[in-house]
């Protein structure tokens, strides 16, 4: 660990990977309105980059293909983060930041809880906390749901509200294909089509031991008995998105199409990086109006 006052190599840089929900149950709605889930969740190989550059008061620049509309305001999670650990922990050093924003806003794979995490891993490293310091676990639930399990970035079951999750998986390799229709979803208005009442209860958390062991065959096999609570009602927000899962289903060699966390983003899965490719070139032909990016999911 890092103590204060150490040197640290200047400016400090961090990627803010997509998260990808390879299924999703939604358990209940707990009677303080929040919903209950429980997720398998992997990282891609894309995703934003946050650019510390210290000292000086806190700031934040947004740029990128992504930042039109980005306001940098009280609401920004990256701001909010920052503060956050600033009032748990007084007396940070701050400085400049700088989001690159790459990936869709609004769009069910994490963009805004992986920059809000990316930023709790800046200040730490440049505040000496440790990243196995509770403060950070603790701070990134105060700020979203998905901030928790994108603090490190690695695959991991996920459940209650975001805030409890599971040891670190080892999964199988995934070649996947990233789709976003260009539509911005918002999480509360897919679990208001979704109509559970406070207190209502759909089932109990699976049993999912043994998916940081799997091979990639016995993990698709799985997932395909498995499915994502969100994607009737987020259809009904967004009808565009059953239009790409069409497309991803019909491709011939996709293994597996669902949609990630309460969309529009959804996702194809490939046996290997040539069918992603492949199928990539043939959408963005097709579509030049969709986000497409073939990765990697760990």
């Amino acid at each position: 660990m890092l103590q204060p006052g150490s040197a640290v190599a200047l400016p400090l840089t961090t990627r803010a990977r997509a998260k990808v929900n390879l299924d999703l149950r939604v358990l209940g709605r707990r009677d303080d309105g929040y919903h209950e889930l429980e997720s398998l969740v992997a990282f891609a190989g894309i995703g934003d980059e946050l650019t510390l550059d210290p000292d000086g008061p806190l700031s934040l620049l947004i740029a990128g293909p992504r930042a039109t509309g980005l306001a940098v305001d009280d609401g920004n999670l990256v701001l909010r983060a920052a503060r956050a650990l600033e009032a748990a922990r007084p007396g940070l050093r701050f400085g400049r930041l700088h989001l690159v924003k790459r990936l869709p806003v609004a769009s069910g794979i994490g963009g805004g809880s992986a920059d809000a995490a990316a930023a709790l891993r800046l200040l730490a490293r440049l505040n000496g906390i440790a990243m196995s310091d509770p403060i950070l676990h603790d701070v990134a639930a105060q700020v979203g749901a998905d901030v928790p399990v994108c603090l490190d970035s690695r695959a991991r079951l996920m459940a209650g509200i975001g805030e409890r999750l599971g040891p670190a998986l080892r999964l199988p390799r995934l070649f996947a294909l990233l789709v976003n229709p260009g539509v911005a979803v918002e999480t509360v208005a897919v679990f208001r089509a979704l109509g559970l009442a406070h207190g209502q209860r759909l089932g109990g958390p699976d049993q999912k031991a043994g998916y940081g062991t799997v091979s990639a065959a016995e993990l698709l096999a799985n997932l395909a008995r498995s499915g994502n609570d969100l994607a009737v009602p987020a259809q009904r927000v967004a009808p565009g998105i059953g239009e790409v899962l069409e497309r991803l289903e019909r491709i011939p060699d996709c293994r597996l199409a669902r949609m990630s966390g309460s969309g529009a983003t959804c996702f194809a899965l490939f046996d290997d990086c040539r069918a992603s490719a492949a199928a990539a070139k043939v959408l963005q032909r097709d579509r030049p109006d969709w986000w497409v990016k073939p990765t990697l999911l760990s």
